[in-house]
């Protein structure tokens, strides 16, 4: 079961760390310091979101409109590092 445990680990660290490069890309394209006009950027820019969007379209639609802003991927950071807390808290049922 500690494999289990730490399995689940793995994919949530896997996952916030999606979130973060996905967060920082997004900001680093609307600053135009990256242009989606390059290749391996728009590919790396439209991987994320087709492996991030199935995560923030339920959070989108329970959110309300915010004019433009998107706060969908800090509602998912913020639940993904709630999951992590409640599998750390009850670990002792993993052994």
């Amino acid at each position: 079961m500690t494999s289990l445990f730490q399995i689940l680990l793995l994919i949530l660290d896997v996952v916030w760390f999606l979130m973060i490069a996905h967060i920082i890309m997004s900001w680093l394209i609307n600053f135009q310091v990256l242009n989606l006009g390059q290749e391996l950027v728009r590919s790396i820019w439209y991987g994320l979101n087709r492996l991030l969007d199935p995560i923030y379209q339920p959070i989108r639609r329970i959110l309300p409109p915010m004019g433009g802003l998107d706060l969908a991927p800090l509602v998912g950071l913020l639940a993904v590092y709630a999951i992590r807390i409640i599998l750390m808290n009850n670990m002792a049922v993993f052994y």
